[in-house]
């Protein structure tokens, strides 16, 4: 008799511990803080950038991402967000945007696949993006068309956030 209970004492705890580990995980845990458009400004300010492409970010914009916008920035006018900016040269022969977009905590991973099934490294007209970074943290998602040295820079600083 205290074998049975012992025994069914112990299923009843694992099975605790494994509802608690395959539990929902809390994507707005890790979400950073405040405005994108201020999140867009530390991660120019706190990424390892060249020299060079430092001395171009004046002639940047950062600006919200409107409905006019998206389905040029976001290669569909299929994604919803609650919050986006986009930041990129305003007039440049450089294949480079960074996007910023809040979304609804259940929706991280279709907005990301979405945008991975949409992006258009060559869908500037003389030059390509050489590399396509998707990265979220909590339902705050990355996305960046550009060289490989600025993607993985700025990508460093979205995760130290």
């Amino acid at each position: 008799m205290k074998k049975t209970k012992l025994l069914t004492g112990l299923i009843i705890l694992l099975a605790a511990l494994l509802c608690a580990a395959c539990g929902d995980k809390k994507e707005s845990s890790d979400t950073p803080e405040g405005s994108l458009t201020d999140i867009m400004a530390s991660l120019y300010e706190n990424a390892e950038l060249d020299a060079e492409f430092r001395e171009g970010l004046p002639y940047f914009d950062t600006m919200e991402l409107t409905d006019e916008w998206k389905s040029s920035i976001l290669g569909t006018d299929e994604i919803s967000y609650t919050e986006g900016v986009v930041s990129m040269p305003k007039m440049s022969s450089i294949a480079f945007q960074c996007v910023l977009l809040r979304v609804e905590d259940g929706d991280v991973e279709t907005v990301k696949q979405a945008l991975k099934d949409n992006a258009d490294p060559d869908k500037w007209v003389c030059v390509s993006a050489e590399t396509t970074l998707i990265e979220n943290r909590g339902n705050v998602i990355f996305f960046i068309m550009s060289g490989k040295n600025e993607a993985y820079a700025l990508n460093e600083a979205f995760q130290k956030l």
